[in-house]
């Protein structure tokens, strides 16, 4: 969970819930220009990759390890030149990149290159891109449905749920208990998956506006300029989602309800046990101030 001014990560281990409490490091703190609008959106995205994945390897730490298994060469050789700390922030980072590197690959490069094979799609680069953009979504669907099967991914997906019914639960000023975490709605307009969805719609429209004035028909061309233009896609998706997130009205439900209909892949209904550690890791970030933590 993520506070205005503390992150905290919550994991069950075989002896209790474990605790983890850190001051919240804003890279816009260092670098004001990026907390501008449009701006902030590509340094909160790179930000939440990385705490993300920290994350996701602190929790890990507690997972059983299997006493017959061979330790990894790559990590050895990670441990033995830079040392146990470097080497895990090296891994982060790499997992970070990775991650970043196959999304584009996956939903970028790969719509692009296949509407590239198309014929009679050449010279009409409204078509294509609308051909682009049914792919890009298509293959995102296809993506979420199928991961959403993992069992392993099942269990971080009902966390998940249970990251917004607690936060939900907050949200309607109602005590953080289990009982009242569980009749919210699993659903929350500010998630990630709605994010990424709507960076797909926006980049359909930014692209058709951009393309009419450069030389669209080469691939490579393409490619590259759609690389430069996820910076103020992402910028503007960032704002469009505190906006649905700040209000709730007829419009707000409309544009929102394609990433929300999206969650039904990313969350599902958590247990009780999950709900605990939601609500535990959201109390640790909860502000000494009121109003402060206004989206």
């Amino acid at each position: 969970m993520r506070g205005p001014k503390k992150q905290a990560i919550v994991v069950r281990s075989k002896d209790g819930l474990v605790k983890k409490v850190e001051d919240l490091k804003l890279v816009r703190d260092r670098y004001p220009i990026l907390g501008l609008p449009l701006i902030r959106g590509i340094a909160t995205f790179g930000s939440s990759m990385v705490n993300g994945v920290k994350a996701l390897m602190y929790s890990a730490d507690f997972f059983p390890e299997d006493e017959d298994a061979e330790p990894d060469k790559f990590d050895i050789w990670l441990d033995k030149t830079f040392g146990s700390e470097k080497a895990q922030q090296i891994i982060i980072y790499i997992a970070a990149f990775l991650g970043i590197f196959f999304s584009i690959a996956m939903f970028i490069l790969l719509p692009t290159a296949i509407a590239g094979l198309i014929p009679g799609i050449e010279q009409q680069y409204v078509l294509r891109n609308i051909v682009e953009g049914g792919l890009k979504i298509c293959i995102f669907i296809g993506y979420l449905a199928l991961v959403s099967r993992m069992k392993d991914i099942r269990r971080v997906f009902s966390y998940h749920g249970a990251e917004h019914k607690t936060i939900f639960c907050y949200e309607a000023g109602l005590p953080l208990t289990v009982e009242n975490a569980r009749i919210q709605p699993r659903h929350h307009p500010r998630c990630g998956t709605s994010f990424l969805f709507v960076v797909i719609i926006v980049s359909i429209l930014v692209s058709s506006i951009v393309f009419p004035y450069i030389n669209w028909q080469n691939l490579w061309v393409r490619i590259g300029v759609k690389l430069l233009l996820l910076i103020p896609v992402v910028g503007v998706t960032y704002e469009f989602n505190r906006f649905v997130g700040r209000h709730d009205n007829m419009v707000t439900r409309v544009l929102s309800a394609p990433g929300m209909w999206l969650q039904n892949f990313t969350t599902n209904e958590p247990d009780d046990s999950m709900l605990e550690v939601a609500i535990e890791a959201l109390k640790l970030v909860l502000p000494d101030e009121e109003g402060s933590d206004t989206w």
